[in-house]
């Protein structure tokens, strides 16, 4: 990533502006005594180079290679580190300790990767780590597609979730880190699970077929014909025309 690409806040930009400037004049001077050229102290321009700041408060030491974030304000180090998967952050942590394990980017890793789950919305005891978080649900879903009873239970007993058909839906719903052929298994064997991941999806104002394909994104088809695909019919049929009244009562359609 380009060396321009990093930029301070603006206050703190031009605290530090200031302060190159001051280091540049006493330079400056003391090469005017000894008889070379003084240097101008640099005028102000806007969006300067954060290496080169670092680079006076340093004490004017070259540093190449890639920028420390310990010398950055936590915000702005917090906010690249954002950009990084979970590997990369474990990596990062290596490096910066105090900013790799922040709890506010593992948060966001967790709830970007599982929308929703039951644990979120409970009050957390202390000690609670959202990188620890990751983990197990990162290691509940590899049990999940291995054994899709076993990494259920994996995530009761981790409290993670709990056993109701709503919740068991939703963080089936905003997850894509469930193995679709597991998945279809166990809703097949928890149709109560099922008829609330249905309800869960919008089709208002959707053209048909792509609501179709919407819904066997989310709730894979079985492979072969049978009881099982019928009831998935059936089901989308009845959320479909809930979800469209006006459509069903103007051209008469019926689920039925």
């Amino acid at each position: 990533m380009g060396q321009a690409l990093w930029k301070l806040p603006p206050r703190q930009q031009q605290q530090l502006e200031e302060e190159l400037a001051d280091r540049l004049s006493d330079q400056g001077g003391e090469q005017g005594r000894d008889g070379a050229p003084p240097r101008r102290a640099p005028q102000h321009c806007q969006g300067p180079d954060i290496y080169q700041l670092l680079r006076a408060r340093r004490g004017g030491k070259e540093q190449r290679g890639f920028i420390d974030l310990e010398m950055l304000p936590p915000e702005l180090g917090i906010t690249i580190l954002s950009y990084l998967n979970a590997t990369d952050l474990c990596l990062a942590g290596c490096v910066w300790q105090d900013l790799g394990n922040d709890e506010y980017l593992w948060q966001g890793l967790c709830k970007s990767t599982w929308g929703h789950c039951s644990i979120y919305n409970r009050r957390l005891p202390s000690g609670f780590s959202y990188r620890r978080l990751y983990l197990q649900l990162d290691e509940g879903c590899l049990t999940f597609n291995a054994n899709c009873q076993e990494g259920i239970s994996y995530f009761m007993s981790k409290g993670i979730l709990v056993d109701h058909p709503t919740e068991l839906a939703k963080f089936i719903f905003y997850t894509r880190r469930l193995n679709w052929k597991m998945l279809r298994i166990y809703l097949d064997e928890r149709r109560d699970v099922l008829d609330e991941l249905v309800t869960l999806h919008n089709f208002s104002n959707q053209f048909l077929p792509n609501a179709l394909r919407d819904f066997f994104r989310h709730i894979h088809a079985p492979e072969e014909r049978g009881e099982y695909l019928e009831t998935l019919i059936t089901k989308f049929s009845h959320r479909f025309c809930t979800c469209n009244p006006g459509l069903v009562r103007d051209l008469g359609l019926s689920p039925g």
